[in-house]
């Protein structure tokens, strides 16, 4: 059986998860708490970060990108990324958006520092950085909704990696309450079509001790 090591909050575990799932892949889950830097962990993944991948036959991948294209590989129906070199390309460029951009100016500046800071013991979130990520979130829901308007999908006319990427981010800062649907209408309706699909549903059992996700995250009707 594959194994994922992941936590419940990264957006990059989370979009492995989706896409295992979305390719009919089984996989257990195993919690690693990358803070405790643990030997045994390192050995197999030496950067020391989540997600991780044992496939059968006990290969061992880091790094929620290569595992992405990995799977496409190994399991390329169906695929996750278009046929044709110019979709293919669109779906990596909106994958490297959400990956790079928006988890820098969103992402950590809401998830890291309202939750994972506590892990870290790295002191007291920083009320700038909220504040930035807050402001942030809204151009680029502007964006998904400028996409949707525009495609079926964020990439094109089929689900691909692209929406995967930025739905694990916004799964993540859902469970925190820190995604203003009601002044995004298209976003809403474009992320509770990827929401009720059968691959993102386990994402919306995930529950993290002494932080409860708001009433509305696991709702498919939100």
């Amino acid at each position: 059986m594959r194994t994922v090591y992941h936590l419940p909050l990264s957006p990059f575990s989370r979009k492995v998860r989706i896409a295992l799932a979305e390719k009919n892949l089984d996989f257990d889950l195993q919690v690693e708490k990358v803070w405790e830097r643990r030997a045994e962990y390192l050995t197999l993944n030496p950067a020391g970060q989540v997600p991780l991948l044992i496939d059968e036959d006990g290969t061992a991948i880091a790094d929620s990108g290569v595992i992405c294209e990995y799977l496409e590989d190994r399991h390329p129906e169906p695929s996750l990324l278009g046929g044709a070199p110019a979709a293919r390309a669109e779906a990596r460029r909106l994958i490297a958006w959400f990956d790079l951009k928006f988890d820098r100016e969103v992402t950590r500046n809401l998830a890291f520092e309202k939750v994972m800071k506590r892990f870290y013991d790295m002191g007291e979130p920083q009320s700038e950085r909220i504040r930035a990520g807050r402001q942030n979130i809204r151009y680029h829901l502007d964006y998904i909704g400028y996409l949707i308007d525009r495609r079926n999908w964020l990439a094109g006319d089929s689900l691909s990696y692209a929406d995967l990427a930025a739905g694990a981010h916004l799964s993540v800062l859902d469970y925190i309450g820190d995604v203003p649907w009601s002044e995004h209408g298209t976003a809403k309706d474009w992320y509770a079509r990827l929401k009720s699909r059968p691959s993102f549903r386990p994402l919306l059992e995930d529950h993290v001790a002494g932080l409860p996700p708001p009433k509305h995250y696991a709702d498919l009707d939100f």
